[in-house]
């Protein structure tokens, strides 16, 4: 399995709608998140259409409008996004649950290849499975605590931004 940047992208908006809406902030607009991550607003607005169609987000048109998450966050789990994302997790169709294909080795059960991606396949699974984006976002939150770094969506950078702004 490759994340793609279709993937990362994805993945970094959702975990920063999370600690925007943990900071209190439920609602952020496209150019936020680009601007945060560096990413080109047009690609980030396909992926956060593709997320909204997923069931994952929702959005609200007008000036104080943008994208918010839809679901509890503790509910999202990380495999499932990434699934429903990029596709099965396995490096070899032969060893995907989802989407398994016949490969072309002669003796698939004790092929030697098959066995190890299987064990790669079922530690990828069991490592994004078992995380949701609650535990995500509560650990990227205890970092930037500990670091003592004020994240950009905090009730405190929000004001300073303002302040920019009107300057």
């Amino acid at each position: 399995m490759r994340l793609s940047k279709r993937g990362e992208y994805a993945l970094r908006a959702l975990i920063n709608l999370g600690v925007a809406q943990e900071l209190g902030r439920p609602m952020l607009q496209i150019g936020e998140l680009a601007r945060l991550d560096n990413l080109p607003v047009k690609f980030l607005e396909s992926i956060l259409v593709a997320m909204k169609s997923l069931g994952y987000l929702g959005s609200k048109r007008g000036q104080a409008g943008g994208y918010f998450i839809r679901q509890p966050l503790a509910a999202i789990k990380i495999g499932t996004v990434v699934r429903e994302l990029e596709g099965p997790l396995a490096p070899i169709a032969c060893v995907s649950v989802t989407c398994y294909q016949r490969c072309s080795c002669p003796d698939e059960a004790n092929c030697g290849l098959r066995m190890l991606m299987l064990d790669v396949r079922n530690a990828i699974a069991d490592i994004l499975d078992k995380h949701t984006l609650a535990q995500v976002v509560a650990v990227t939150l205890k970092k930037y605590r500990r670091d003592k770094i004020v994240h950009p969506f905090a009730p405190a950078a929000a004001k300073r931004q303002t302040h920019k702004a009107k300057k």
